[in-house]
């Protein structure tokens, strides 16, 4: 089966393609406004994009009225957020700060979530967090009716036990994170894994 995006299936494109690519990784991306209120969002249109320099990007979109979503217009006004990354544990937190709320007010409160301070970027990070990449916006693009925000990476926050200090990596065993599913409200856990090695 063949599915052109261009004409029978444009109007379908987000919820086949999100269903497909899959799983995602989630930002639950904070940010700041210029009156200092916090924002937090879940985009699972993120990535990594490279590590030299190293930079991500997520696609924030924008509401029903076409009107760009509070992240988009606080990262046009600050060039800086903070990509919190989502566990087991605050999966449902997460869930609840895709709700939308009134210019200004914060989805930390709603879903009980801590704000920490952010080492070198005004936003804050999210205490509750596995792991927090503090960004500073390289720029955004927009491409038709998406619009992507490329960040460099200039801290990362990471729990103690999710890190090895000796040989400097991640623990794979232990940092269990979320994935993003089919479109609209599948999530997948990450702790079903296996290894291939790569051949030489």
């Amino acid at each position: 089966m063949e599915l052109n995006l261009e004409t029978d299936y444009a109007d379908r494109a987000y919820p086949i393609l999100a269903s497909l690519v899959t799983p995602r990784p989630i930002a639950l991306v904070t940010t700041i406004n210029d009156a200092g209120q916090v924002n937090a969002a879940p985009f699972s249109f993120f990535n990594l994009m490279g590590a030299n320099p190293p930079i991500c990007a997520f696609a924030p979109g924008d509401r029903d009225n076409g009107t760009p979503k509070d992240t988009a217009l606080n990262i046009r006004s600050g060039h800086e957020f903070v990509v919190n990354l989502v566990d087991e544990a605050i999966a449902e937190a997460m869930n609840q700060c895709a709700a939308s709320l009134p210019f200004g007010e914060s989805e930390l409160t709603r879903a009980g979530l801590t704000a920490a301070p952010s080492s070198v970027v005004k936003p804050p990070r999210i205490a509750e967090a596995p792991a927090s990449l503090e960004c500073v916006e390289w720029g955004t693009l927009q491409i038709g009716g998406n619009r992507m925000v490329i960040g460099l990476i200039k801290r990362i926050h990471i729990r103690d036990e999710y890190f090895d200090v000796e040989k400097k990596r991640v623990r794979p065993e232990k940092f269990l994170t979320i994935g993003r599913m089919a479109s609209p409200d599948w999530y997948c856990k990450t702790g079903d894994r296996f290894e291939m090695k790569r051949p030489h």
